[in-house]
């Protein structure tokens, strides 16, 4: 309809303009779909203290299964299009650490247990909080503090993913 009141008001040099404004109008509705809104720090805090009480298993991966601390985190993250690496070993050594007065909802705590660098991680909440998968004797996905000594005496660093929008 564009390009026929283009040809009968417009005469013929007029015509290859309307028709080229018209294929570029159709054009913008046919291009790549918007992305996705982009999650921030605090969707996936929500999303991870949702799974509190989830069960420990080693090895595991998913809520229905149970989560080792990095199968928790790994899986937090990928729920929001972040990949990690599978072990706490891996993520400290891959990505950028960060001083613990520095740390924003959503980083990486790391811990040595037994004896173990970078054995345990966890997502830090904000103050003085983090969300982790113990043990099984802990019940699985809970919430601890920093300021209890097992843990102070413990920490080994923190490691920031990439940013989120929000921190």
């Amino acid at each position: 309809m564009l390009i026929r009141a283009a040809t009968n008001h417009l005469g013929k040099p007029r015509i290859r303009i309307a028709c080229g404004l018209a294929l570029l109008l159709l054009s913008g509705c046919a291009g790549t779909p918007p992305a996705p809104a982009v999650p921030n720090a605090d969707d996936l805090i929500s999303y991870a203290t949702g799974l509190t009480g989830a069960p420990y298993r080693f090895g595991g991966t998913d809520p229905e299964r149970g989560f080792d601390c990095s199968g928790f985190v790994q899986h937090v993250y990928a729920r929001f299009g972040v990949p990690l690496p599978r072990t706490t070993h891996e993520m400290a050594e891959r990505l950028s650490e960060i001083p613990l007065e520095q740390c924003e909802n959503g980083d990486l705590l790391f811990f040595n247990i037994a004896n173990k660098p970078f054995s345990h991680v966890g997502l830090y909440l904000g103050h003085g909080h983090f969300i982790h998968a113990p043990s099984d004797r802990s019940g699985g996905v809970t919430i601890s503090s920093l300021e209890r000594p097992f843990w102070r005496k413990r920490f080994a660093g923190a490691r920031r993913p990439a940013p989120l929008p929000g921190q």
